[in-house]
């Protein structure tokens, strides 16, 4: 169990320790993905972050995360329960979690799986090719397809020689800032 803010809350209750510790993780120069109890027989709790510059999420940078995320929950949370903290990136084929993930992914292959059947089915593949409001259009099979972003279940980018690119091109550019 987790006590915030005069409540109690169960370790599973992952928007409770989002909520929690995310302002500490954005002032330190990261944003969080997910926050996922992943492993009920070790009671894993995964966060996975990417930094704000959009570099390469290194060791050293989960370290940190993973350091300010146990004092944030020793200090300000009571656990009850024994618990495995993760802290990892979000790796190159990446999930699509944010309207803003698929903004920043334009130009790229992402597998999406949608909520119910949209154009008779609920798989899909292919390159983003815009995203307007809430909707996230995809050339899928040589045809434009509309997902609604609330249809979507998951979605992650798909590795191809363009996202590795890509990948090389952000860590430049990041590495470059730093300097």
């Amino acid at each position: 169990m987790v006590k915030l803010k005069g409540r109690v809350i169960r370790i599973t209750d992952t928007e409770a320790i989002k909520e929690l510790i995310d302002p500490a993780v954005q002032n330190s120069g990261y944003n969080i993905l997910r926050v996922q109890y992943i492993d009920r027989s070790n009671n894993t709790l995964q966060i996975m972050i990417e930094r704000q510059d959009c570099g390469h999420v290194s060791v050293d940078d989960c370290v940190i995360v993973s350091r300010l995320v146990s004092d944030l929950l020793d200090v300000e949370a009571v656990v009850s329960e024994r618990y495995t903290l993760e802290v990892s990136s979000p790796g190159i084929d990446r999930p699509l979690i944010r309207i803003a993930d698929f903004i920043r992914f334009q130009g790229l292959v992402a597998a999406i799986e949608t909520v119910g059947q949209i154009s008779g089915r609920k798989q899909f593949s292919g390159k983003i090719s815009s995203v307007v409001d809430e909707n996230i259009e995809i050339e899928c099979d040589g045809k434009s397809v509309i997902l609604p972003f609330e249809k979507i279940k998951c979605a992650s980018l798909v590795l191809t020689d363009e996202l590795i690119e890509n990948s090389r091109r952000e860590t430049s550019s990041a590495s470059q800032m730093e300097h």
